[in-house]
Order: C-alpha cells, then structure tokens, then sequence
C-alpha cells in the first residue's frame, strides 16, 4: 500500500493495476472526502452487487482518468481474441476458403468446442479478479481510514504509549500473516499427502479384487478336482471291473484294511475317553490324598509341639521332685525319678534310629547353625537346656503351620532372577523377618558388599591373599593373642570346639590378615566371636570383608582399641534411649542402683554372640549387616521390652542383676522380639546416634582430661611430700 502514497517509487507505481476498460489514477484523499465516505458507508449495503464497480465504489479518493500508453484494456483483449478465432485475417481467410472444402467438420467443431471452452475458463478468471479487486478496495478503504484516523490523532498529540501500542498491533498482524501463510503450506502439504494414500488405498483396492478373484479362480479348481476326485471313487467302488481282476482284488484288500483301519480308530476313541475318565477319576483322589496329608501334617505338628511343652513341663517336674525341701533320705522314688531324667535328657543321635519308629527323640545334639543344644556337664544346665530346646521347637513347629517367610524369599527371588539385587523397601522388610537358612550365604554376603565398595575399588585383586601371606611370613603381636583365643571363642559349636575344627584354621586366616590390614587395633577380644559367626555362612575373604564392615564402617574409631573408648560412648548414648523409650524399667534400676550397661556392654561389643539363642541371634545379624548399628539398640531395647514386667517384680539389686546376666537366654520367640523391635518401639534415626556419639565423646573426653589432671596433681603431690608417704599410700589406696 506504500506504493499508493505520492513521491513513492516511480510513476507507473501511483496507477492501479487493476483495471477492466480504462486506467486509473490514485489521488490523494482529502479530509472532506473522508468525512463524506462515512456516509457512502451507510448506503453501500443498498447499492446492488452489480454496481460495485471500480467507477461505483465507496473509496474515499478519486481515480483520475489518464491517457492510453499502451496497455490494452482486458475487454479488447478478449474482443481480439475471439476476432482472432472466429474469422482470422485475410490471408488466413483465403487459405481457408480454398482448403475449406478439404477440412472435416470434426475437426472445426472441435476447434469450437475448445474456443468455447477457453472462453469459458477466461469468464471465470474475470470473475475472480473483479472479486478480488473488490476485497482489495475494501482492503485500501480499511487502511486509509486508520491512515485518517492516526492522523487526526498524531495532530491532537497521541501519547507515546498508544503509538507503541499500535505498533505492537502491526507486529502481530505480521506475524499472524506468517502463520497463516505457514498453515497454507502446510494444509497443502497434508493434502498432497491425503491425495498419496488415497491413489495407494486405490492400489491396494485394485490388488485386494486381483486376490479375491484368484481365491474365487482356486475355489473353483478345487470344488472341480473334488468332483472329479468322488467320481474317482465312485468308479473304484462300482463293480465295472470283473471279480477275477488283479483290479478287483486290489480294490477289495485296500477296502478290508481301511475297514480294519476304522475299528482300530473307533476302538483307541473308546479307550482314550476311559483313560480320561480313570485320569479324572485318579486327579480327584489325589486331591482328596494331598488334602488329607495336608491335614494330617497340621494335626501331627499341633500334636507334636504339645508333647514338646507336655515334655517340658514334665522335666521341670521331675527336676523339683528330686530335690525335696524336707527330707534328704533316698528311697525308691529318688532313684526311679533319677532314672526318668536321665531317660529324658537323651538326645537324638544314629544309635537310636530303630527308637525314632517308636518315640521320636525331639531335640538333637546340635542344631542347624551347629551349636550344641544340650550341654554335657552340668546336669542342671542340661536340664534347663533340654527345656529351652522343646519350647522352641514347639514354636518352630507352630510357626510352619502359618505361611513361611520362604515362600515370599523364593517370590523375590524369582523375580530378580534377572538383574541385581538392590536396596528397597520390600528387602528390608524381608531381611528384617528373617533370611532363610539356605539363602542367608548369598543376602550377607551382597549386604557385605555393599559396605565395603569404596574400600574394595582401592584395592589390587588378591588383597586378601597378600596380607594372608604377610601374616604367615612374619609374625605381628596379635599372634600371640590370637593364637591363646582361637579355642575359646565358641567352644559349643562344633565348628570350633576342637583344634582339628574346619573352623579355626579359617579363623586364625581371617584374624591375621586384619591384624596386619588394621595395625592401630591389631587384635580385640571380641573380634574373634565376630569372624566366627560370619564364617558360619561366608568364605573366608567374605568373612574378612565382613569383619572390615563392622569394625571401620558400622563402628565408630575407637570401638576397638585398647581404650574401648567407643563402646562406653554406646553405653552412655544407649543409657539416654532407655530414659526415653522405657522410662519406667529405667527409673527401677536407678531406684535399685543396678549398673545395667555392664550387661549390655558385651551386647554391643560382640553383637549379642552368646547373649540369645542362636535363632534369634542370626536373625539380629540379618538386620544388622543390613541396616547398621542402630539394629543393637533396637534389639537392646527390645530384650528389656520383652521382659519389663518380669524386671519390675523384682524388689532388690541382687535379684535384678542376677536375673539380667541369664534373662536373655530364656527369650525364645524370634518373631514377637522382631516385632518389638521394629514395630512397637518408636523408630530412631541413625542420625539421631550419631550426634549421642558425638555428645557423648566429648563429655567421656573431657572426663578423661580431668581425671588425668587429678591424676598428675596427684602424683605430684606425693612425691613433694616424703613425710606422708604412709597417709598418701593409703590415699592412694582408697583413689
């Protein structure tokens, strides 16, 4: 439109380029003309659509009329054209008239035909380009009124924010162009791509009736060979030929065995649905056996774990009735119950294997972790051992009558078949009821790996091998210790009992390498219990690693040096959560003035090993090497949760602290103690001990600092004063 405007471009660019008869000039529009337009504006919806012409239209400017300078008007064109085709110039009518006798009618009735269709297509583009000159028109008329307007407005001083505005509409109206213009190419792309799958949907139409005719073409062949094929037969079976003919005979022994043929088949169909019927008939009785079995499992370990506690009550029985208050006499009865205790606290074994027909012998003589159920010295402990050996099978064979932990092992299991295990909550609520015996090897040692990561990236292959090697070369000061400690560390296994054990040659092997891997602590009465529950389950490499885990990953420093420093700290923090989370037993054994951490130390030291049942020991070292050090003060807590009512019945310090030194060994049901210890116990993050320990060491160092200082005056104080060497030694004494 910029090319409408006067001193723009050269001349030609101030004519209008749509034009029918005549040119056209644009002027400029004065303001009386644009005020005037307004009222054309209301009277052009009354003029006819015939006279919107160029001369007839609304615009506010006028159209000069300017001399002729060569361009044809688009009437005369057309008026020349048909001249042109209707009757030629003179030459070409001479030519026509002498050769128009010649020339077929076809012919110049097509050339009509196609004259008439030409004009045709030239009435429909005049159409379209008048249709086009009027929107364009109303095109020059919108703009020149926002001309007329902005520039009424600029004269009264348009503010600088409404000619942003305006500005900002115009980079909209373009941009709003560009899109469509975008949209254009693309509505033309997506129907390029219609008019495509349409000619390929043709295609495959026109394939889809060549296939539908070959299968009506191959039906027909095949109903015609079928024909052919009954009449085939018909003809073998018709009696054409004689009796006495090769043919015939042919025919008659093919007829008997494809008659023989069909009495096999029939027969096989009759005994198959028999076979079936007896199939049923056998799956339904076999159902009906395995749910007898069932039952009779069931009622067998009810029965079973009521003998164990029948038994049970029975030897506490005959423990009290040979030992009478009153009377010290022997007699008949002394001897005969003598001898039904004795009776009663055999063990199973292979020379009673004919007995088991008859009486099964309940407990054995180790159990599944090797550890001796029944010692063999002091009757008493034999007695209370055999007791505490019945209860818990009977809640081992209570628990196999619910539905086994195992069962969902083998689900997870199976459903890692295929990738690695990793941390989730699922496994840990898994680990925390208990690994099965015959996949905790696997779970401990994936656990162990996962602590001791970092330190095995920093390491050459066959580390362990190296300090194993350094060890049996040279000889450190923890060999010594070591060596006096090997038979002493769990002589009720039979792993351990002896020194031709499998066990302690490994244990030696996994002490001395960390003896020379860790020479700050070297050796720690203690460390030995750790490695040998860990080679119960682990190699003797794994077992090292395991030992790494505790010591350097779970455990702060001074654990286990010779200060033991870390685990008085555990002591003092694990003195605060009892406040806490059992403040009445607390308050009890400070009433009494019972010191309950010299119990609890060797819990911490040696994770519970020789403190409960083995049952319940492993299933703390599952969640242990799992979850960390916050397991002990869970299970701590939980061992006195499980017997706070007991402990409150007790009303003097010896009571109380002769109770505590055993109390743990009568705890015999691992789920309820779990159950505790993760569920009713309110839970405590291991951050949370970490800042105890952090507390805790600094008031243990302070202390220290201040007792050495006493310590020093002293000292000092005793050799400046020689006269009360005496007084001072008993001093001394008394400090």
């Amino acid at each position: 439109m910029s090319s409408f405007r006067p001193g723009r471009g050269h001349n030609d660019g101030r004519k209008s380029v749509f034009y029918t008869s005549e040119e056209w000039e644009l002027l400029e529009a004065s303001p009386q003309d644009l005020e005037e337009s307004l009222v054309q504006e209301e009277r052009k919806k009354q003029i006819p659509e015939g006279n919107k012409g160029v001369t007839g239209s609304g615009f506010p400017f006028d159209f000069g009329r300017i001399p002729y300078k060569g361009k044809r008007p688009l009437k005369d064109m057309i008026g020349s054209y048909r001249n042109r085709h209707s009757s030629g110039d003179p030459s070409a009518e001479g030519t026509s008239g002498s050769g128009g006798a010649s020339k077929p009618a076809s012919e110049m009735q097509l050339q009509v035909q196609n004259q008439q269709e030409e004009l045709e297509r030239l009435k429909k583009d005049l159409s379209s380009q008048k249709e086009l000159v009027r929107l364009l028109q109303q095109t020059v008329r919108s703009s020149q009124y926002d001309k007329y307007f902005t520039s009424s407005r600029l004269c009264e001083g348009v503010p600088q924010d409404t000619l942003g505005l305006l500005h900002q509409k115009d980079d909209q109206i373009l941009g709003l162009t560009s899109q469509l213009e975008k949209f254009n190419l693309e509505k033309e792309s997506l129907q390029q791509e219609v008019r495509t799958l349409k000619s390929k949907v043709g295609e495959l139409s026109e394939r889809l009736g060549m296939l539908m005719e070959t299968i009506q073409a191959k039906d027909e062949v095949i109903i015609k060979l079928s024909r052919q094929l009954s009449e085939c037969e018909g003809s073998v079976s018709s009696p054409t030929t004689s009796p006495g003919s090769p043919t015939a005979a042919l025919a008659s022994r093919e007829q008997l065995e494809l008659d023989r043929l069909k009495d096999n088949l029939q027969g096989y169909k009759t005994q198959n649905k028999f076979l079936n019927k007896e199939i049923l008939e056998l799956s339904a009785l076999r159902r009906n056996a395995e749910r007898r079995e069932r039952d009779l499992m069931a009622k067998y370990s009810s029965l079973e774990a009521k003998l164990c506690q029948i038994e049970s009550k029975y030897l506490i029985l005959l423990q009290e009735m040979k030992t009478p208050v009153c009377s010290e006499e022997q007699g008949p009865a002394r001897d005969v119950i003598a001898q039904l205790l004795e009776d009663a606290l055999q063990v199973e074994s292979q020379e009673h294997s004919e007995q088991a027909f008859v009486k099964p012998h309940l407990v054995s003589e180790y159990d599944i972790y090797g550890f001796r159920t029944v010692p063999e010295d002091d009757e008493e402990e034999k007695l209370v051992a055999k007791v505490r050996a019945l209860d818990l099978k009977t809640l081992y064979l209570t628990e196999n009558q619910e539905v086994s932990t195992g069962v969902k092992w083998e689900n997870y299991f199976a459903s890692t078949m295929n990738r690695e295990m990793m941390c989730s909550p699922e496994l840990k609520n898994l680990i925390r009821a208990g690994i099965p015996h015959e996949h905790r090897s696997k779970v401990w040692k994936w656990c162990v790996d996962l602590h001791t990561r970092k330190f095995k990236d920093g390491t050459k292959p066959g580390y362990f091998q190296t300090l194993l090697q350094k060890a049996l070369e040279k000889q450190n000061p923890a060999s010594k210790q070591i060596e006096l400690d090997l038979l002493r560390t769990l002589p009720n296994n039979k792993h351990y009992s002896c020194p031709t054990s499998e066990g302690i040659q490994k244990l030696r092997n996994v002490l001395l390498a960390f003896s020379w891997r860790n020479p700050d602590i070297g050796y720690c009465q203690g460390l030995n219990r750790l490695v040998a529950v860990a080679l119960l389950y682990l190699e003797q490499e794994d077992a090292f690693w395991c030992l790494v885990t505790i010591v350097e990953v779970f455990m702060p420093r001074d654990y286990y040096t010779k200060t033991l420093l870390g685990s008085q700290v555990d002591q003092r923090v694990f003195r605060d959560l009892m406040s806490e989370k059992l403040p009445r037993l607390h308050a009890h054994f400070e009433q009494y003035r019972v010191d309950y951490t010299l119990i609890t130390f060797n819990w911490f030291l040696v994770v519970f090993v020789d403190s409960v049942v083995s049952d319940i020991l492993f299933k703390i070292w599952d969640s242990f090497l799992y979850e960390g050090p916050k397991v002990i003060f869970r299970f701590a807590l939980a061992l006195f949760k499980y017997k706070e009512e007991e402990i409150l019945k007790l009303q003097d310090s010896m009571s109380i602290f002769k109770y505590l030194r055993y109390f743990t060994r009568t705890i015999l049901d691992a789920r309820k103690l779990i159950s505790i210890s993760f569920g009713d116990l309110n839970p405590f993050p291991l951050r949370q001990i970490r800042n105890r320990r952090t507390y805790h060491l600094e008031k243990v160092r302070l202390e220290l600092t201040e007792l050495e200082a006493i310590r020093e005056d002293f000292l000092r104080e005793r050799d400046t004063s020689p006269d009360k060497g005496e007084l001072v030694s008993d001093e001394e004494e008394d400090t």
